[in-house]
């Protein structure tokens, strides 16, 4: 069977590669698919590599089965997103379409010269909503798999803030199911941004929460 891996941080450096298609045997482990790869490079530094199988924590000792991948990817990081690599990566032969929302640092806001961008986040918060996104878009949609990173940090104009790539056997299901995670992230994830102009700074106003979600002062008695 053929098992396809996708690396990222330190075991993606060590790889030189996104993606590793690996071939093993009906019935092999976790701890099965760390040898082989071990002995391409012949190094422990997989003594330090954790593994998901299927978005979900695997041990050595789960059984592996054809087809078996990451399906769902999210991250919050201080480093540049490269687009263009994580793009690549998602693609598969049984994919009809790939829409990708690539969100950049533009050079003004409101009429006004942007110099750069600050994000900041609730991480433990954000993190934990991303991966229910990134799982409610593939149940509600039926899309084969989603990735989604957002940018925490200074930004320079150019960069991309956050990035956002679904696969699917077809382009209305993949077209919907981004434009569906852009805007839901937008309104219900806890990231904010501060936006420093050439004469000034001002953090920009969220998205309007969904109904249901801001917290309303009672009113008033007072006449």
């Amino acid at each position: 069977m053929h098992v396809r891996v996708l690396c990222f941080g330190v075991l993606k450096d060590w790889l030189g590669a996104a993606t590793a298609t690996v071939e093993l045997p009906e019935g092999a482990t976790v701890a099965a698919l760390l040898e082989v790869l071990r002995k391409r490079q012949s190094t422990d530094l997989l003594q330090k590599i954790a593994v998901s199988v299927n978005a979900q924590f695997a041990t050595a000792a789960q059984v592996l089965h054809e087809g078996d991948e990451d399906k769902a990817t999210t991250a919050l990081t201080r480093q540049p997103i490269d687009a263009e690599r994580l793009m690549a990566a998602v693609k598969q032969g049984e994919d009809g379409a790939v829409v990708v929302f690539d969100g950049i640092v533009r050079n003004n806001s409101r009429g006004r010269q942007t110099l750069y961008l600050d994000y900041e986040a609730y991480e433990e918060m954000a993190a934990k909503q991303m991966r229910a996104l990134a799982a409610e878009v593939r149940t509600r949609f039926g899309v084969r798999q989603v990735t989604l990173i957002h940018r925490l940090g200074r930004l320079a104009v150019g960069e991309t803030s956050v990035f956002i790539a679904v696969a699917s056997a077809h382009r209305a299901q993949a077209f919907e199911a981004c434009r569906w995670l852009i805007d839901t992230l937008k309104k219900t994830v806890p990231i904010w941004k501060k936006e420093t102009f050439a004469d000034g700074a001002v953090w920009a106003d969220g998205e309007p929460f969904p109904a249901g979600l801001a917290v309303e002062p009672e009113a008033s008695n007072e006449g």
